[in-house]
């Protein structure tokens, strides 16, 4: 049974930071692009982050230059480090394959809440 679990949220002040972690079960993540994905209320999940096998990174505009992804295959973990961190970044974090990539979803971890205080 695939299982990803997410890990690492908390409050934090703005300008803070905070470390991510994604374990995933039951699959290898280590041939897999992931994404690091965000769900604010009342907005839909969007992509914030994405790691390829290879270790090519993508970022959304909005988080460029503060969030570093990665990941350590023999670990089957995938990471989020986030810094400087805004109140807009205040969402449920979950992880999961890039969609655009692999077409396909895992089942979605219950995800790890990061809160933001300004």
């Amino acid at each position: 049974q695939v299982q990803l679990v997410e890990s690492g949220g908390g409050l934090v002040q703005a300008g803070g930071s905070l470390r991510l972690s994604c374990a995933a079960s039951g699959t290898s993540l280590s041939a897999k692009t992931m994404g690091w994905y965000r769900q604010a209320p009342g907005k839909q999940r969007e992509l914030v982050a994405d790691i390829a096998s290879g270790g090519n990174t993508n970022y959304a505009d909005s988080v460029k230059g503060r969030f570093t992804i990665s990941r350590d295959n023999a670990k089957n973990t995938v990471y989020l480090q986030m810094n400087s961190l805004k109140p807009e970044d205040t969402a449920v974090y979950y992880c999961n394959l890039k969609f655009a990539i692999s077409l396909v979803l895992l089942p979605w971890g219950q995800g790890t809440q990061v809160t933001v205080s300004s």
